[in-house]
């Protein structure tokens, strides 16, 4: 009997596709060398847009923001900012997306054999993917409010890790992740040294009082979801600025909010088993959140993805 050979099936991009090496492929077969210090080091940066309805959201942004992050980190890849945005845009076409979550990879890649090892001889590498919405907080959670604690784990260091370059050093994020888990809470805000609020796991903070939103003026991500925030405060009139923030402050606030890529808006409705907003959402952060979701359905800062690319 002859044997026939099958055709190759063609690839399976319903769960995300990626771009690595220079070729897409389904997101579960993206991978990384064990030998690139993007793993072994933790020397790598990234960033994550999102895309919702069809289109991105202030993609130049995310770009540029990248291509800073790179700068900081003296790595350099072969793309520009429209080189990137046309694999993320293939990436979220190929898994036939509308709402995704889209990330942008560029890690320090793997000493050439029998070469020092210097940062600045390696070959920096590059890869994105589109997988299907994630949310920080389930929309259940969202709805009535996140539930979260003051961790006893403090932020890295700002001179020692740069928290303005997104990074995967995460040791003290996950053991604060740990400590909420152990106390039944969702996530955690970490303070610095001092005793200074700075941020959450992926997430940005904010405390508002007496009508006022304060974001943290230090240890934090300067978030693309945060300054939209700000945009979002003038348009409604409400008092926001930059700010030093204690332990105490945050814990007296009339409500906390978070924000990130990965949700959007957030309101928090117990720290520490403190309730808030009568262990609801409060009204402010009811209205930034609605806001928030309003503009998004109106194309506020919208990049449409190119589908049929």
């Amino acid at each position: 009997m002859k044997h026939v050979q099958s055709p190759e099936a063609e690839p399976d991009y319903s769960a995300g596709a990626a771009y690595v090496s220079g070729r897409y492929v389904p997101a579960a077969e993206a991978t990384v060398s064990a030998l690139d210090w993007g793993f072994t080091r933790s020397d790598v940066t990234y960033d994550v847009v999102h895309v919702k309805d069809g289109a991105f959201f202030r993609l130049d942004r995310h770009l540029a923001r990248f291509q800073a992050s790179m700068a900081g980190l003296r790595m350099k890849i072969d793309l520009d900012a429209e080189g990137i945005a046309e694999v993320l845009h293939r990436c979220v076409a190929l898994a036939g997306l509308r709402d995704a979550y889209v990330a942008m990879v560029c890690t320090r890649g793997v000493p050439a054999p029998g070469m020092p090892r210097k940062p600045s001889l390696i070959e920096n590498r590059f890869m994105a993917y589109a997988l299907p919405w994630i949310d920080v907080f389930t929309p259940e959670q969202q709805a009535r409010g996140a539930h979260l604690i003051v961790a006893k784990t403090p932020r890295i260091p700002a001179d020692s890790v740069d928290p303005t370059i997104k990074n995967y050093h995460w040791g003290d994020m996950v053991r604060a992740l740990q400590e909420a888990e152990d106390a039944g809470a969702e996530s955690a805000v970490l303070l610095d040294r001092d005793g200074f609020v700075t941020e959450g796991p992926g997430w940005n903070i904010f405390m508002i009082k007496d009508g006022a939103l304060v974001a943290p003026d230090r240890g934090a991500l300067e978030g693309i979801t945060r300054g939209a925030v700000f945009d979002l405060c003038a348009e409604l009139g409400i008092p926001a600025r930059e700010g030093r923030i204690t332990e105490a402050e945050l814990r007296e606030a009339d409500e906390i909010l978070t924000c990130t890529t990965a949700g959007g808006v957030m309101p928090v409705s117990r720290l520490d088993g403190r309730i808030y907003g009568n262990d609801r959402p409060g009204p402010i952060s009811a209205r930034l959140r609605e806001l928030y979701w309003a503009k998004h359905a109106e194309g506020w800062d919208a990049t449409p993805v190119r589908y049929d690319a």
